[in-house]
């Protein structure tokens, strides 16, 4: 019974999750005449919602925004964890004056409502004639990023063994050479792993992006929320649907393909000896 009840625990989390996504392709696949239909498998199925999607005719550019999505997304993952590393091992392996008071700082970072940044944000930028460029919207995500990466890093580096890095200071290395030689090595599936997260938590943000961006820098979520149909007085909800998929197909199989990765990631640090 208890394993029956773990199997249907399991079954339960996975329709709870994949139910929406299910929905969004079904919809996506049906004809835009038929798509409040609420048959629960395919029907009329066509490829004309994803063409529209694709198509510039009406206004729309989705695979420009997919480009922009994918410069934000990559540049602020990788400047969130090479300074999330560095802060990390900082904070994890050194002792040094207001180190207290640093770690408060990025707590709050990570729980400061993003809604109240907005006005600021946009008055800012504004000011600095950014609004509709890349870095009106790097640099806020890698605030959202930043403590995100460095507590899951910090976490990681607290649980390595302090001999394995004593024992390169005694063979003659720096502490950087012990950083990047020993300890480097071993942090890379939790360096993997909030690359990773951080990428999708990017990937997925829209409210500053919506505020921050024009059409030319739009993310994929600010294209899509802007879908214009054939009128003014017809939705275009099959390819949103359609678009919505395109989006969110790539990450779900980029999280099957190193979900090794990630659950190694982040259950690392558990040395045993």
């Amino acid at each position: 019974m208890k394993r029956i009840g773990h199997y249907l625990g399991v079954i339960f989390i996975m329709f709870w999750g994949l139910a929406p996504f299910y929905w969004m392709l079904i919809t996506a696949l049906r004809h835009k005449s038929h798509t409040f239909d609420t048959t629960p498998w395919p029907t009329h199925v066509t490829l004309d919602n994803f063409r529209d999607a694709m198509s510039t005719s009406k206004g729309n550019d989705f695979l420009g925004a997919i480009g922009n999505s994918l410069i934000i997304s990559l540049a602020t993952t990788s400047l969130a964890v090479i300074v999330g590393v560095f802060t990390a091992y900082a904070l994890a392996r050194m002792q040094f004056p207001g180190k207290g008071i640093i770690t408060g700082i990025i707590l709050a970072a990570s729980m400061f409502p993003g809604i109240a940044l907005v006005t600021p944000l946009f008055q800012l930028f504004g000011d600095l004639n950014w609004i509709g460029t890349y870095r009106a919207m790097i640099i806020p995500n890698i605030s959202f990023a930043l403590p995100l990466t460095v507590y899951t890093l910090v976490s990681f580096f607290q649980q390595l063994p302090w001999e394995l890095e004593e024992a390169a200071r005694v063979d003659g290395a720096t502490r950087g050479q012990a950083f990047r030689l020993i300890l480097l090595p071993l942090a890379a599936p939790a360096i993997f792993t909030t690359a990773i997260i951080a990428f999708i938590t990017t990937w997925n943000e829209f409210m500053l992006a919506r505020q921050l961006s024009n059409t030319s820098t739009e993310p994929v979520t600010v294209a899509i929320a802007r879908f214009s149909g054939p009128s003014a007085f017809e939705y275009p909800y099959a390819a949103i649907m359609a678009a919505g998929s395109l989006v969110t197909i790539p990450l779900i199989i980029m999280v099957l393909l190193f979900q090794r990765r990630i659950v190694s990631g982040l259950t690392a640090g558990g040395v045993k000896g």
